[in-house]
């Protein structure tokens, strides 16, 4: 057994090792799919989970897996196309948002049974956003906006009976924020205006789950993620130039808090034969980011050049629901096919849509692949299609946001690759 548990904490080092150095900035604040599974089937990943993912996306299923260590090491590559903006005004306020490409290493482990507890532990990044503009007019409201989040979460889980299983956990989030902006002309004459900040802060938060398998074939369950509140303390730098004449400057402590949604999951898992078919519904509560505001060592609300960065950024987004379908298929005892697909709500209303973020609604769409090279080695492929709907926001429906116009194109694809252990 300790050699085991040392071979455990093995995996968990090598890659906390790998993960840290890539920066893996993610994009989209939410970012449901966490693991070769999830990916796989749309994030339908909260009833059926037969894998040591089930430390993150329902720890009270550990309860029912194989009696043994399970470890899955993956790594997702997600590739953000160009967002494309024509305004209404004209095309001197049109803009096209940087190709991206970002890296996602992810870890998932369970421990055997010691009575009725079972352990897991989870690296993932939960929430993220990553957008960088060079046209004048969106450069001036979001040049580079980007978050990046790692979450740490030891999980467990309890057997109250063999049909009932509760567990949770505990969240430690990392953020780190970076927004840059610069304002030129002839958005403003006079001077050209830049801001630069970063900020860094650690939260706690937990989760709750819950299982009831009435039989092997049916499973419903229930989980909550808790808010998690960041208050991104760091550095900014602001400055107003006139040419290469420099007019005002501030260089010191500078920060913003955000706030990062509860998550309520419902779903339920019937398997018929060889097909497992999930259907889940999740609320991501976004009504509690319902601003971003600023704040710096001096007050630049009456400053002539500065007070439009120390201007309070209203949000007010809404709670937003998605409505997930997974289907598993397990061909013979080495091949597993899965599809997944989601229609996601988006929670950003058209009065304060904004270039750091335009989101709209979506279609996603998952299938992924696994082959069990051994009792004790499984290999796996996933691949998510996120297809965003065309925006169309203008001045006539109450827009507070400085958005006249229409973004297409975007979206998302993401490819995962996996191994899962036991031993």
């Amino acid at each position: 057994m300790q050699s085991d548990y040392r071979k455990a904490t093995l995996f968990a080092a090598v890659l906390l090792l790998l993960a840290w150095p890539h920066k893996a900035e993610a994009s989209g604040f939410r970012i449901a799919n966490q693991s070769l599974g999830a990916v796989g089937l749309s994030g339908a990943r909260t009833a059926y989970t037969p894998g040591p993912d089930a430390s993150y996306y329902n720890p009270a299923n550990m309860s029912y897996l194989p009696d043994s260590w399970l470890v899955e090491t993956s790594l997702t590559a997600l590739q953000l196309p160009a967002i494309e903006y024509a305004d209404n005004r004209g095309s001197a306020f049109n803009g096209s948002s940087e190709n991206e490409l970002f890296w996602m290493p992810l870890l998932h482990m369970t421990s055997p049974q010691y009575g009725r507890l079972r352990y897991g532990f989870s690296l993932t990044y939960p929430f993220g956003l990553a957008k960088q503009w060079e046209q004048p007019y969106p450069k001036a409201l979001a040049e580079k906006f980007s978050l990046l989040t790692v979450e740490a979460n030891p999980t467990f889980a309890y057997s109250l009976a063999d049909w009932l299983s509760i567990g949770g956990g505990l969240r430690f989030v990392y953020g780190k924020g970076e927004v840059e902006n610069e304002i030129g002309a002839p958005l403003s004459p006079l001077a050209t205006l830049s801001r630069s900040s970063d900020g860094t802060d650690t939260q706690l938060g937990y989760n709750l789950a819950v299982s009831i398998r009435p039989n092997e074939q049916w499973t419903v369950a229930a989980t909550y993620r808790s808010e998690v509140e960041l208050d991104l303390d760091g550095h900014s730098d602001l400055q107003a130039t006139a040419g290469s004449l420099p007019l005002a400057a501030y260089a010191g402590d500078g920060s913003v808090g955000i706030t990062l949604p509860a998550v309520l999951s419902l779903a339920t898992a019937l398997t018929v034969d060889r097909l497992t078919v999930e259907l889940a519904w999740d609320r991501t509560f976004w009504s509690s980011f319902d601003h971003l505001d600023f704040a710096y060592t001096q007050n630049f609300q009456s400053s002539p050049f500065f007070a439009v960065f120390d201007s309070m950024l209203v949000k007010n987004w809404d709670d937003a629901d998605a409505y997930r379908i997974g289907l598993t298929y397990d061909w013979n005892a080495s091949w597993t096919t899965t599809l997944g697909f989601t229609y996601d709500r988006t929670p950003v209303p058209a009065t304060t849509l904004g270039f750091e973020l335009p989101d709209a609604d979506a279609m996603v769409y998952c299938a992924g692949i696994r082959y069990r090279y051994s009792p004790r080695m499984e290999f796996g492929l996933s691949y998510m299609y996120h297809r965003t709907s065309t925006r169309s926001v203008s001045q006539a429906d109450a827009n507070t946001s400085a958005i006249d116009g229409r973004f297409t194109e975007g979206g998302a694809h993401a490819v995962t690759l996996g191994v899962i252990t036991t031993f």
